[in-house]
């Protein structure tokens, strides 16, 4: 049978496909998993040119009218679980999309049964920004489409005069994967600074580099300190409790305040068994985003006081995340938020077990720092060849794997470094997907051992 689960982040993935040895006369087809509550397959309507969602094959289309928008149609099969994929002919291609909350109940807010509310004028999706405010500790929250924007619209919230200096990490992802949006549309000067390995910045030369422009004419004035927790470039390393708070105090003595990109904050939060509001206690602004970890097919939030979320709203608006109707894309952030330490701490326990099998592989192309693993990524140091042929390998199956394992196993990876690939796992990554896939290492490392040797 060919299954396929997958894990999705901004930079990489792991995507599973098995199969057993040829001999069945039907195949289970599955390809892309969606996010949670994200469980239709989009068709375009005849009728000028409009979406709908309509489940696969002839499961039925039961809509509702939306009481303000006669026209618009919303459909009730959003948010709802699918049954297991269908059986189709060996061989036969499928679009079928495999759930990725197969096997729950139904939610009472499942995006069929939300209110979508309208985010112009009246705050959008507020269930979900009431739910998140109280679990992060904060006065408010804002819902908007990505963490780009949730961590752009604090940054110009804390850093209203252009010129204004901002120090984070020089890996941080908003220093590296957000092109520069601080400068290019805030004019926020960002002043990045050496990540140690544990994701941290080293306190003495923060102090030294807040402390240069006070008072001075020369140099630009620092108004924002961004930290990153989890840190993905670190491999999903957690920022101590005490190394937050320090950062806080001095941020506070020097009249700088403090931003969290917590994209995956709440896998910070599970891996230090502490709730989310502990971490967040020590900054002034946060971010989350539900399209990571969570598993929502889209969205994330910006957290902090009331004044600080009005402003917000604002910059919002300005920067194009106004969405009407954005209670459908809440509902599947609910979703997420409904079971997030159960799931979180699956995905890592998953991401320690690979990282201790790949271990005792004890092979010298392949390592890993088993230390360095605390939530769900794992870094793999790549020696002896680049990682884009690594991944290659991984992906690629033949007869010769089939016959020695009994079965095909495809891995799809993402090359991280120069020498090195990140794992990142997620909701629909299981235990069994995790032996598979290491399975499929130890096959392609004795593969290119026995090419070395050879």
């Amino acid at each position: 049978m060919i299954i396929a689960a997958a894990v999705r982040s901004k930079h990489s993935h792991i995507a599973l496909t098995h199969s057993q040895a040829p001999g069945s006369a039907l195949n289970t087809v599955g390809q892309g998993l969606p996010k949670a509550a994200h469980s239709a397959v989009e068709e375009t309507e005849a009728r000028g040119g409009r979406k709908a969602c309509a489940k696969p094959h002839s499961w039925p289309i039961s809509r509702r009218v939306h009481p303000a928008k006669p026209e618009l149609q919303l459909p009730a099969c959003l948010g709802t679980v699918l049954p297991e994929p269908a059986l189709v002919p060996a061989g036969t291609e499928s679009e079928l999309q495999l759930p990725a909350c197969r096997g729950r109940s139904r939610r009472p807010w499942s995006t069929a049964e939300v209110e979508v509310g309208e985010a112009v004028p009246t705050l959008a999706a507020p269930e979900l920004q009431e739910k998140a405010a109280t679990l992060l500790g904060v006065d408010r929250t804002l819902f908007v489409p990505t963490n780009t924007m949730a961590n752009l619209i604090s940054v110009m919230c804390h850093c209203q005069r252009r010129g204004s200096q901002l120090l984070l990490g020089q890996e941080s992802h908003l220093h590296v994967y957000e092109q520069g949006g601080v400068a290019q549309i805030a004019g926020v000067h960002s002043h990045p600074l050496p990540d140690l390995p544990h994701g941290t910045l080293d306190l003495l030369e923060l102090e030294r580099t807040v402390t240069r422009g006070l008072g001075s004419p020369y140099h630009p004035v620092c108004e924002l300190i961004c930290l990153e927790n989890t840190h993905s470039s670190s491999g999903g390393r957690v920022l101590p409790i005490d190394y937050l708070r320090q950062v806080r105090l001095l941020a506070q003595s020097c009249g700088v305040r403090v931003h969290l990109d917590g994209a995956r904050l709440m896998n910070a939060a599970v891996a230090l068994h502490v709730p989310p509001a502990r971490i967040v206690e020590h900054c002034d602004s946060v971010s989350l985003c539900f399209s990571k970890g969570l598993g929502a097919p889209v969205g994330a939030l910006v957290g902090g006081p009331k004044d600080f979320i009005e402003g917000a709203w604002r910059l919002r608006k300005a920067l194009g995340g106004g969405m009407r109707q954005a209670g459908v894309l809440a509902a599947a952030a609910l979703v997420g938020l409904a079971d997030v330490e159960e799931v979180l701490l699956r995905d890592h326990q998953n991401a320690r077990r690979f990282a201790q099998g790949l271990q005792e592989l004890a092979s010298p192309i392949c390592s890993v720092d088993l230390a360095a693993v605390e939530t769900n990524m794992v870094m793999v140091t790549v020696d002896g060849l680049p990682p884009q042929e690594l991944c290659r390998r991984l992906q690629a199956v033949s007869a010769d794997e089939v016959a020695q394992t009994g079965r095909a196993v495809r891995v799809l990876l993402f090359p991280w470094t120069g020498r090195s690939v990140r794992a990142v796992w997620h909701r629909d990554v299981s235990a069994r997907d995790t032996e598979l896939a290491l399975r499929k290492w130890g096959f392609v490392l004795k593969q290119l051992g026995a090419l070395r040797t050879g």
